[in-house]
Parts: C-alpha cells; sequence; structure tokens
C-alpha cells in the first residue's frame, strides 16, 4: 500500500499537477471571498436552481472555510516541497514551492488580521490582492526558468506588453470601484460625469473605463496577432482568444449593471471572471515570449475566404444545433405556457446556439483521431487538415464562454447554467470518458442533449419543476435508437475506431431489438405526458399518429436486416423529435 502512494505521488505530484491544483483552490477562495462582499444574497432562490436557507451559511462559516482551504493548499505544497527537495530538481521547481509556500502563510496571516481589524472590506482587499500577487510570482518563476532553454521570439510582443499592463490597471481600478461601491453614483455610460463635482468615485469610475477601453484596443490587436501568425500554437492561441471572449462578456455585464441597478448575480459574475481573464492574459504573455515567430503571416481569414468560413461553420454541426434549438423553444412555449418574448426568444436562441456549437468544435478537436479512422468523418476540417486543431479548441471554448455571458446577461443565470452543465456533460463526460470506454455510451450520454429544452423553459420561467422533466426524458429516450440505426450504418467504422457501441460489441441482432424497446419506451412517454399537464388534446392526437409512424419503422429495423432500413430509422427518428416538439408548441398556441 505504502509503495502504490509513493508511485502515485511520484506520477501525479509533479509541477505541473501540483500548479494547477493551487490555482484551483485559490480561485475557491476568491469565489468565497465574492460571496462575503455580496453578503450571502447570491443563495436566494431567485438565484440558484434549488432554494438554501440564508442562515445556513453566514460570514463566520465563509471565513472559517477559506482558512481550511488556505490550508489545504499549503499541506499540498508542503508535500510537494519535501518531496522535491528529496529529487534533484530544476529551479523552477524549487522556487515555485517556496514561492507559493511563502504567500500562502500571507494569505493566512491575512485572514487573522481580518479577524482582529473585523473589517471585512479590508480582508477583501488583502485577499484579492494576495491572490493577484500568487498569480504574478508563479507566472514570473515558471516564465523565468520553464522556458530558459527554448529559443525565444526575436520580435518584442510590444502589444502583450501594453494589454498586460492595461489589463492590470483596468482591474485594479475595477477591485477599488468594487470596494468602494463608486459606481452607485454613476449612471451613465460609457463616460460617467459628476453632477456636483468631480469626486474620488467618479475619477475611479472613469479611470477604470479609461483602462477597459484601452485594453480593449490592445487585447483585439493581440487576438488579431494570434490567429495571423500563431495558428498552431495551441496555448497562445487557445489563452489569448479565451481571455478576448471574457473581455467581451465582461463589457457585456458592465453595461448591464449601470442600467439595472447593479444585480448581484451579474456583480459576482463580473469579479470572478476577472481572474480567469488575468490568468488567460498571462498565459498567453508567457507564451507569445516564448514560442519562434513565425515569418508568414496567414492571409486566410474568415473575412476572405469561403472555405475557412464554411469549415467553422461545419465545426459548429449546424443541423444538429437547429434540432436542438427546436426542442430550446418547445420548452420556452411549453413552459411559460405562451409564445415568449421577442428578445427573451433572440437571446436565448443565441446563447443556445453558441452553446452547442461551441461543445461540438470541442468534441471534434477531441475526436480528431478517432475522425481520422472513420470514413464518414474522414472529411471533416480538423482530420482533412483544412483547420488546424488550435483553432477548433479556441472556437468552441469561446463559443461556450460567450453563450454563458449572453445568456447571464440578457436572460437569466439558470439558464446560463443549465447550458453550461450541458456543455461540460456533453464534452467531459460523454465525449472524454463515456465514449471510449462502455457500450452504454449514448445511453447516458444522452442526457447533455436532452439539456436545451431545460434551458428553455429556464429561460421562460426562472427556474424548474416536475413537468419539465419530461421533456429532458423525451429528448433522453430518443437518444439511444436514433444513434444506434446510425451505429448500425457505420459499424465497421466505429470498430475501427475502437468505440464500443452497441453493434460492435452487442452484434447487430441485439442492436436492433434495442432500438425497438427504446421506441417503445419513447412513444409511450409522449403518450402519458398529457396526464401531467404537458400537452393537451391537439398534441395527444398528434403524438399517437407521430408514435405510430416511429413504432413502424422501428419494427422494420428489427425485422429486417441491412443498412437502408436503419438509416431510414437515423433520419425519421429526426423528424419525429422536431415534428413533437412542433406539436407541443402548436398545442400552447390553440
Amino acid at each position: 500500500m505504502i509503495s502504490n502512494f509513493k508511485q502515485f505521488t511520484k506520477k501525479n505530484f509533479t509541477i505541473s499537477n501540483t500548479l494547477i491544483l493551487s490555482i484551483i483552490l485559490v480561485g475557491l477562495i476568491v469565489t468565497l471571498n465574492l460571496m462575503l462582499r455580496y453578503d450571502k444574497q447570491i443563495f436566494s432562490c431567485s438565484f440558484w436552481l434549488l432554494c438554501i436557507d440564508e442562515d445556513t451559511f453566514s460570514v463566520r462559516n465563509n471565513l472559517i472555510f477559506q482558512l481550511l482551504t488556505s490550508i489545504l493548499v499549503l499541506v499540498i505544497l508542503l508535500f510537494s516541497f519535501f518531496k522535491l527537495e528529496s529529487q534533484t530538481k530544476t529551479n523552477l521547481e524549487k522556487n515555485y514551492s517556496k514561492a507559493a509556500f511563502a504567500l500562502i502563510f500571507l494569505s493566512i496571516g491575512n485572514y487573522i488580521w481580518s479577524i482582529l481589524s473585523d473589517s471585512i472590506n479590508l480582508y477583501l482587499l488583502g485577499s484579492l490582492s494576495l491572490t493577484l500577487l500568487i498569480v504574478l510570482l508563479l507566472w514570473f518563476v515558471e516564465r523565468k526558468y520553464a522556458f530558459s532553454k527554448h529559443k525565444r521570439n526575436s520580435a518584442n510582443p510590444k502589444t502583450f506588453i501594453f494589454l498586460l499592463i492595461s489589463s492590470g490597471l483596468m482591474m485594479f481600478f475595477g477591485v477599488l470601484v468594487s470596494i468602494t461601491d463608486s459606481a452607485r453614483v454613476c449612471t451613465q455610460f460609457p463616460i460617467c460625469f459628476p453632477t456636483d463635482g468631480i469626486s474620488s468615485e467618479v475619477l475611479l469610475v472613469n479611470l477604470h473605463r479609461f483602462f477597459t477601453l484601452t485594453t480593449a484596443i490592445f487585447i483585439t490587436k493581440a487576438l488579431q496577432t494570434s490567429w495571423r501568425m500563431y495558428r498552431k500554437n495551441i496555448n497562445l492561441l487557445v489563452s489569448i482568444t479565451i481571455g478576448f471572449t471574457i473581455f467581451i462578456g465582461q463589457s457585456f455585464i458592465g453595461g448591464i449593471q449601470v442600467f439595472r441597478n447593479l444585480p448581484l448575480d451579474l456583480l459576482f459574475i463580473h469579479s470572478g471572471s476577472s481572474v480567469i481573464y488575468i490568468l488567460s492574459v498571462l498565459y498567453a504573455f508567457t507564451f507569445v515570449t516564448h514560442v519562434e515567430k513565425s515569418n508568414v503571416s496567414e492571409m486566410a481569414t474568415i473575412l476572405n475566404d469561403s472555405q475557412r468560413r464554411k469549415d467553422f461553420l461545419i465545426l459548429n454541426k449546424p443541423i444538429i444545433v437547429a434540432l436542438l434549438l427546436v426542442t430550446t423553444y418547445a420548452g420556452m412555449v411549453v413552459g411559460g405556457g405562451k409564445i415568449p418574448e421577442f428578445s427573451l426568444t433572440i437571446w436565448t436562441m443565441v446563447g443556445g446556439a453558441l452553446a452547442a456549437g461551441g461543445a461540438s468544435a470541442i468534441n471534434q478537436y477531441i475526436d480528431k483521431e478517432i475522425d481520422l479512422s472513420m470514413q464518414r468523418t474522414a472529411k471533416r476540417p480538423l482530420p482533412s487538415g483544412r483547420l488546424e486543431p488550435a483553432e477548433a479548441l479556441a472556437l468552441g471554448v469561446s463559443e461556450v464562454f460567450l453563450s454563458f455571458y449572453i445568456l447571464v446577461s440578457f436572460v437569466n443565470l439558470n439558464a446560463a447554467l443549465l447550458s453550461m452543465f450541458g456543455m461540460v456533460y456533453y464534452v467531459f463526460i460523454y465525449s472524454k470518458w463515456l465514449k471510449k470506454i462502455t457500450v452504454q455510451n449514448i445511453v447516458i450520454g444522452g442526457g447533455a442533449g436532452a439539456i436545451p429544452p431545460l434551458v428553455g423553459w429556464a429561460a421562460a420561467t426562472g427556474g424548474l419543476n416536475i413537468p419539465s422533466i419530461f421533456l429532458f426524458a423525451l429528448v433522453f429516450l430518443w437518444t439511444p435508437p436514433h444513434f444506434w440505426a446510425l451505429a448500425l450504418v457505420r459499424k465497421n467504422d466505429y470498430a475501427r475506431a475502437s468505440i464500443p457501441m452497441l453493434p460492435v460489441v452487442k452484434g447487430e441482432k441485439k442492436t436492433r431489438l434495442h432500438i425497438l424497446i427504446y421506441t417503445i419506451q419513447l412513444v409511450l412517454l409522449t403518450l402519458v405526458m398529457p396526464l401531467f399537464g404537458i400537452g393537451g388534446s391537439f398534441y395527444w392526437v398528434l403524438a399517437i399518429i407521430l408514435g405510430l409512424w416511429l413504432l413502424s419503422i422501428a419494427w422494420q429495423v428489427y425485422k429486417l436486416e441491412g443498412n437502408k432500413i436503419a438509416f431510414k430509422m437515423y433520419r425519421y427518428s429526426s423528424m419525429y423529435l422536431a415534428f413533437i416538439f412542433l406539436a407541443l408548441i402548436i398545442d400552447v398556441l390553440i
């Protein structure tokens, strides 16, 4: 047991893993700080999917939990430090351990200071400053030693230097505005005009907005440079694209805060996103100063190359996105019991399309090797080599972030959280894990595709209830027969790619039986939904007709062999899902 533990620590307690774990825990401390800043109101029923009694969370409990988290970071770093001391170490590992060790001690000292001074604002200012100091110092140590053997870029990355300085000043004045509540004295945007003379609050607000403007200029230039010169560098391209996307989202929220009287959920997200933003900018700056400069500026862009526009669209899988948007809109109509407002519909559809398209792009990045081995997918943009893997990942991640900001800014937080959960489910639970290890990958992974109607329901009502689960179950039961029908047609492709789809592992006969069983369950569900308030008589009649139509095809799949009938099931099941949700919409309207 001891030897296994030693092997585990030797394998996992590397400098990179320790750095990542420490940053995650520091991020948890920052999140808890933000909860203190907004005085427990983030736990009200209007904010979260589930209601939590405000009395269950207190400032005292928050501070205690932060102390325990800081101690945990300290223990991890101590273990890493002494482990590294017993081996031959690089300067990076030594300096990282010592610097992080000292800064965690400062964090604990800051905690004790806040208790003695009985000042939450002082604690927040000190803690946020220490967090930024930790990030900056760790970045400095890594930059100084980790890339010492790398060839330095011959060009001076002035744009990235100015971006880093401008971002730091923007965040500095942003923290001061938040701590002093200076934003409450200003209701104008983008410039704050004083009504009774210039005050320190007005000055802080305008300085924050000025450096936000300069940051916008530099990050746009940095993004352009990265996509022109460094398309193959995944670290640089993804990090600067994430930074740009978060900046755009932050600008949305910053502008909305002025006109919505600073809602607490947006304040919380605005502050929390700042940490991710500065990390992405630091990461981008680190790599741009240590990658070999490309001598060729890529001239083909989505503005002047129709093939690139087509390839980026393909990464989003527009047909699948369109089908998911039908289910999202149905969730809005059925949940709200009426046609939703036009603006709410547009923002929900745009946010949903970006989330689904971004998840699809990330999925194609993950599956690029699998797609290359399959005849059906070999001509996609990544396996064919028309786009770089870094481009697909950068596009996908940026779309997901942007969808979250759109939904949280113009719809509501519950819809944004559900959409983000669906993306995480699809990318990590299904694509990275289930798809390659279990024959039930499609069954369990079907939960990801069943999230969009819940997003629509939450967009229209602000939350979820028991009837909304029926829409989730409808898509969940539809997914296996739909994709197993495709798997029958592409059985050899999946076998060649070592994907354990049902026909590859259990055979075609059992797959056909499972298609019939799941189709029966799906049709029965659609018929009992009116008993629980989902759909009326018009919907029920259409559900019977559509159900008999789908059952007849599933029966043919079960009785007949061959790819022709299986592909027919695949195509018709897509039509069935669209028609059944349209039936729900029409039933509400009449």
